[in-house]
């Protein structure tokens, strides 16, 4: 199971934020969506985001994300144990967002796809999350 982090979805989006695994992982999700999941956290983040920074971020949201969601991708709300696994994550550094993620990926025994350097190498070493900026995941 593969864990979409924000950072991937907005640089399908953003001209200057452009990067090819993030619109191979864009590729992935459309033939394999039932092979991806997110924390509900992850629509309001991309929200945000795309509001902020692209010329028109509602169409972006609404003819982009939207569908994506509504395809077959697993959607995580919080749940007391999505809770209880992030809290432990940021009692090791990694921010409410980023732990839930990764408690996520933990948790569906899955990778967390990021381009977030700083949380991928607090976590590195437990192989739940994968840093897109240099490769894709080794079994992609």
């Amino acid at each position: 199971m593969w864990i979409i982090d924000a950072s991937v979805a907005v640089r399908w989006f953003l001209e200057d934020e452009f990067h090819e695994h993030a619109d191979q992982v864009l590729d992935r999700i459309v033939k394999e969506p039932g092979m991806f999941a997110v924390p509900e956290l992850f629509a309001f983040e991309v929200y945000s985001v795309l509001m902020r920074l692209h010329p028109d971020g509602l169409l972006a949201f609404s003819k982009g994300i939207i569908p994506i969601l509504h395809s077959g991708i697993f959607r995580q709300p919080m749940t007391p144990g999505l809770a209880c696994a992030a809290a432990e994550l940021i009692n090791r550094g990694l921010s409410g967002y980023d732990a839930c993620y990764a408690a996520l990926s933990r948790d569906m025994k899955g990778q967390w796809l990021t381009f977030d350097e700083k949380a991928h190498r607090m976590i590195e070493k437990e192989k739940i999350s994968c840093l897109l900026d240099n490769s894709l995941p080794a079994d992609w």
